[in-house]
């Protein structure tokens, strides 16, 4: 039996569970990630935010390859977390594409085509739950020890 074929005959439970395996063997560190995603760790880390994660999409995603999500304890938080990730970032020659939701501020979006940046506040971060809608993409919990050796990325 051909490899299309079996993959067809498989529940979505089995495929599902299959890609779950998948996502899960491939691991993700923080030194392997592009510098622009390590410079977008280290900004929001300088702004204090909470629970930094980063959701690996490659592979199960058409539109972009990581999602970097990130809560701010309220409005101005999550303002001034957007503000230093974009003004560092065009510093360094990434302009964002797009920025929406600034001006509400319990969800913004920072779009730079083949990652996207998502601040929340901590209720809108729980009722979206974007880790649960991409459970297949391989995750990271940033820690601040993983942002020790990045260090050299900071502007003096």
């Amino acid at each position: 039996m051909s490899q299309k074929l079996k993959e067809k005959s498989l529940s979505p439970e089995v495929r599902a569970a299959a890609v779950r395996e998948q996502a899960v063997a491939t691991t993700l560190n923080v030194s392997e990630l592009d510098d622009r995603l390590r410079r977008t760790l280290l900004s929001a880390a300088d702004k204090k935010a909470l629970d930094p994660t980063v959701l690996d999409l490659r592979g199960i995603s058409s539109f972009t390859d990581f999602f970097l999500m990130f809560t701010g304890a309220n409005r101005r938080q999550v303002q001034a977390i957007s503000d230093e990730i974009v003004e560092k970032l065009k510093r360094h020659g990434s302009p964002a594409a797009r920025v929406e939701g600034y001006q509400n501020a319990e969800w913004i979006l920072i779009d730079y085509g083949d990652f996207v940046v998502h601040v929340f506040d901590e209720k809108a971060r729980r009722f979206y739950d974007l880790e649960r809608l991409w459970r297949e993409a391989s995750r990271l919990d940033v820690s601040p020890d993983d942002l020790g050796p990045l260090s050299s990325l900071r502007e003096k």
